[in-house]
């Protein structure tokens, strides 16, 4: 990671439109469950990069493929969180969109309609957008479909071309599930941080104790920083837990986004100078802020 500074972070990800439905009574089939629903600006890469705008990093874009029925809507909301938005509009496909399921609990279950996500292409990508680059960071929903996989794999090999650093986030564990994680490996093999959460990190590793899998990733990537929700994270290096972060005490209202809040404020932090345990920390109070309202990004001031 580069030293202090305004150097750009670079998103390449996804934009979707996220339904957000909050059940107080567990979901009764075949017929009505009472909840409050909301439709908001979402997607992982796009939360990613609102974060970090919020959390202090001074030059943030984003590189994500949507449909022309919400392409406005979603510039618009870029635009006010902070984050320089290039959204190549697809004229096939229309925007993502995800139904997310919000229990009692605050815990969310996802379902997901890629949309244009995954048409994002080679056509698409410039190698002029690492232009003033400090970091890029690619969602890791790109790397399940060919078109995006070849877009994704373009924009990590000109990075490392340039030295830039480059971080991924898994994404989903059902996804890797369905495309096979050896495949997943291979895709990601390159990136100098990998971002999983638990989940994720124990899938991709077949270990199911966190600080295990966390280390053994980091045998194959220099540096890895796992999410354990209310436990806090883990940082690895060279195959050794080198800092244990507890998380920051916090109400859950709904955790749609938290991973990402938590992934936008550690590469807010470490573009501005500071070590992996101490960006971890800012990480972990970014997804405590994250969880105590409705919705994946930061709430935007009044007025």
């Amino acid at each position: 990671m580069t030293g202090p500074g305004s150097a750009t972070l670079l998103v390449v990800g996804d934009v979707v439109t996220d339904v957000v439905a909050r059940h107080r009574t567990p979901l009764v089939p075949a017929t009505d469950t009472a909840a409050r629903i909301a439709t908001l600006p979402g997607g992982a890469g796009a939360n990613v990069a609102c974060w970090a705008a919020h959390s202090g990093a001074r030059d943030v874009r984003i590189l994500a493929r949507v449909g022309a029925d919400a392409a406005d809507l979603h510039e618009r909301a870029l635009r006010a969180a902070g984050v320089r938005p290039h959204l190549v509009v697809d004229p096939g496909s229309p925007t993502g969109t995800v139904i997310s399921l919000v229990g009692p609990d605050g815990e969310r279950t996802f379902l997901t309609d890629s949309g244009a996500v995954l048409r994002l292409s080679a056509a698409d990508w410039s190698d002029d957008f690492l232009a003033g680059a400090g970091h890029l960071h690619i969602s890791g929903y790109l790397f399940f479909a060919d078109a995006s996989r070849t877009a994704a794999r373009l924009a990590l090999e000109a990075a490392r071309a340039r030295s830039v650093p480059v971080s991924i986030d898994p994404a989903s564990a059902g996804f890797i599930a369905g495309f096979g994680v050896d495949r997943f490996l291979a895709a990601v093999a390159g990136a100098d941080v990998l971002l999983p959460n638990h989940d994720e990190a124990a899938l991709l590793t077949g270990l199911p104790e966190p600080a295990d899998a966390a280390a053994k990733l980091s045998r194959h990537f220099p540096l890895v920083v796992s999410t354990l929700g209310s436990r806090g994270a883990l940082v690895a290096a060279s195959g050794t837990i080198v800092a244990r972060v507890p998380a920051e005490p916090a109400t859950a209202v709904d955790t749609t986004g938290a991973g990402d809040a938590f992934t936008g404020a550690f590469l807010a932090a470490r573009l501005a100078g500071h070590d992996p345990a101490a960006a971890a920390r800012r990480g972990c109070r970014a997804g405590a802020e994250a969880v105590t309202h409705v919705g994946a990004r930061p709430l935007l001031p009044l007025g």
